[in-house]
């Protein structure tokens, strides 16, 4: 079964991703005089590909003005050969659509990917585990980002500052040091009762102090799974209720080990970084409707 998919990207988005490629016109279909002529543009996975954003290439082409006749939905976990997308309409708006298309797919499309293959080996090694992605994304790209995640199987961690509550270091920093935190976190807990209260922390004694504190989450940070499970051991055994996540350095290499420590949450940003997905293009000239 495909992961699902919450959300597409708004129209305006997708109308960005246009005019970052076309801002005043395709100036090589213009001089060649081809723009009026019919075709179909075909897009086809490469090798086995979980797909993501297909949605927001079809309204691309949709929104130049071409019909989208195939599509296959984000969350797809696809073979090589595999048609992803396929539109009709004119030269010149197969051809404005087509690289804006392509890099928003195959990076997308990568992106879900790289997600699916975590997910799948942590599941492997712990069916409970989930594997949440950091908002580590880079700049102007969350919403593809975001959308890639859940394609792939795995869920935000965090999607931005306002909606969530994580103490770091860096926050203690200003307090004056962890005793004055922990005095704090009733408090915060108080004020903020819709929210699940975090506390990032590096070692058992951190983790068992911000347990005792109140946080619902205790967060290990740059810990690594071989230590991890006397510390999840400890902290189980004085606060079952507590959520325990694992963050820091965690990617394909080591995401088993890591889902074998018995924490239940994988927290990585190592999903958005590698190669973008593998599609080829081909575009094709259709026979010019005859007037009558």
């Amino acid at each position: 079964m495909s992961p699902t998919v919450p959300y597409q990207i708004p129209d305006q988005e997708v109308d960005r991703f246009l005019a970052e490629d076309c801002p005043y016109g395709d100036l090589t279909t213009a001089l060649l005089e081809i723009g009026s002529r019919p075709g179909r543009i075909t897009f086809v996975s490469r090798r086995r590909t979980v797909v993501c954003c297909t949605e927001e290439a079809a309204r691309l082409f949709e929104r130049l003005g071409c019909g989208v006749t195939s599509v296959v939905p984000s969350g797809a976990l696809v073979d090589a050969s595999t048609l992803l997308l396929e539109a009709t309409g004119p030269a010149g708006s197969l051809h404005t659509g087509w690289k804006a298309a392509l890099n928003l797919l195959e990076a997308a499309s990568g992106i879900a990917t790289r997600t699916n293959a975590l997910v799948s080996k942590a599941r492997a090694a712990a069916p409970d585990v989930e594997v949440v992605a950091t908002r580590k994304v880079f700049p102007g790209t969350k919403s593809v980002a975001t959308k890639a995640v859940y394609a792939g199987g795995a869920l935000p961690h965090r999607l931005g500052l306002s909606e969530s509550v994580l103490v770091f270091a860096q926050h203690v920093a200003f307090l004056g040091g962890d005793e004055e935190l922990w005095l704090r976190v009733p408090e915060i807990r108080e004020r903020a009762r819709e929210k699940k209260i975090a506390v990032e922390v590096t070692d058992e004694r951190g983790a068992v102090a911000a347990a005792r504190a109140g946080a619902d989450i205790v967060q290990v940070d740059k810990m690594g799974p071989a230590e991890l499970p006397v510390l999840v051991k400890a902290v189980r055994a004085a606060f079952p209720h507590v959520v325990l996540a694992a963050a820091g350095g965690i990617d394909i290499d080591n995401v088993e080990a890591y889902a074998a420590s018995g924490v239940d949450l994988l927290v990585t940003s190592s999903m958005y970084w590698g190669k973008p997905a593998d599609i080829a293009v081909t575009m094709t000239a259709l026979p010019s409707r005859r007037e009558d």
